[in-house]
């Protein structure tokens, strides 16, 4: 079907246009991150992955003189609605050229499918919900984004703007590098940190038992963000999955569970960065991507915080703190010189506070947007 040379995905070929437009629209671009190929479709399929056992989605792309110029999706979360008692209708994997038409056509089209199933209001970028990658880089273009974070071009947020959107929230990235961390005074700070929790433990995430281990960080997860702007609670099913996703490039040494007297309160997933890696490959894992993934891995020198939670009555302790640390104490000998915290949400001023004190600085700031239909 096509509507005003907006087209929604309904076979195979669409569907691989849908996909591979990004590769084209960045092909020459120094920073942006070639997503693997492999990853992109599952993310996308409606068999795959479990986030569709609960949401529905549509898929459109727009031509612009008889070429592929831009993509979004339009995703109903039930889930979502449930949770927040909301109609909010979700927009994601935006991509444009720089042609306002264009991208009014683009909303204008998802806008409408939304409508249709009856949603209130539309809320993103998310691509493709709430819990997956998220927010529009709006700064500092001009550096690679870290494992899973987003990248897109400087006048998307032109685009968005004039299509009618205002700004909801934005989610903060800070930067540590090695020379602005003062090791001693931070042991010093965690020594207190031990002597006032006599029973506090921590430990690396035993892949032995992962399913154990996925519904500990899940019970933590809840707990940790339940007040937090867009929150959804995780399901097993979710979680499990992007852990066997993640088997391959989890590393025991950035993975802990902190306990106090065996009961497990807190826990941090950091990533290496393996965007150093992706960037090499083009999206693709085979036939020589594999080689430059297996072979690459010692030359990362980047790391990513990219979930952290401490169950609500054990916050304030310095229980974050001492989990950051423990990842900087593997990460220096290995040669990761330098990390990111991110996503932090603008209104989290304990973890704003954190990634201050042990040397972070605000480097880049995304957004996400909403408007009402």
């Amino acid at each position: 079907m096509n509507t005003n040379g907006v087209t929604i995905v309904t076979t195979d070929d669409e569907r691989k246009q849908f996909i591979e437009f990004p590769y084209q629209h960045y092909a020459d671009n120094d920073v942006w991150v070639p997503p693997l190929r492999m990853d992109q479709k599952k993310l996308l399929s409606k068999e795959k992955n479990p986030y569709f056992q609960n949401a529905e989605m549509a898929l459109f792309i727009a031509e612009h003189n008889g070429e592929i110029a831009g993509r979004i999706s339009a995703v109903v979360d039930h889930r979502y609605n449930e949770h927040h008692g909301t109609k909010t209708g979700h927009f994601g994997f935006f991509e444009c050229i720089d042609n306002q038409q264009t991208a009014n056509l683009l909303f204008r089209v998802a806008s409408d499918w939304l409508r249709e199933k009856g949603m209130k209001d539309v809320l993103g970028p998310a691509s493709p919900g709430m819990m997956d990658t998220i927010g529009l880089l709006v700064d500092n273009f001009d550096k690679q984004p870290y494992l899973l974070m987003p990248y897109n071009k400087p006048y998307y947020e032109k685009l968005i703007n004039n299509a009618g959107f205002e700004e909801e929230m934005d989610l903060l990235a800070f930067y540590v590098n090695r020379e602005d961390i003062d090791l001693s005074r931070f042991e010093r700070a965690l020594e207190i940190v031990y002597k006032r929790n006599p029973g506090l433990k921590i430990r690396e995430v035993n892949m032995k038992k992962l399913n154990e281990e996925v519904e500990i960080v899940r019970n933590i997860y809840n707990q940790a963000w339940k007040d937090n702007w867009g929150f959804l609670p995780l399901t097993f099913e979710e979680l499990q999955h992007t852990a066997k996703d993640f088997k391959m490039i989890l590393d025991t040494d950035f993975a802990h569970i902190a306990e106090i007297d065996g009961k497990p309160v807190a826990f941090s997933i950091a990533l290496l960065d393996y965007n150093q890696l992706f960037k090499k490959m083009n999206g693709n894992l085979f036939p020589f991507g594999i080689f430059k993934f297996l072979f690459g891995k010692k030359k990362i020198d980047r790391l990513r915080t990219a979930l952290l939670g401490v169950i609500p009555e054990h916050r304030g302790k310095g229980i974050d703190a001492l989990l950051t640390q423990k990842a900087i104490e593997k990460g220096l000998p290995r040669g990761l010189t330098q990390s990111e915290i991110s996503w932090v949400l603008g209104t989290n001023t304990e973890m704003i506070r954190l990634a201050e004190r042990i040397g972070g600085s605000l480097d880049k700031t995304y957004k996400m947007y909403r408007k009402q239909l």
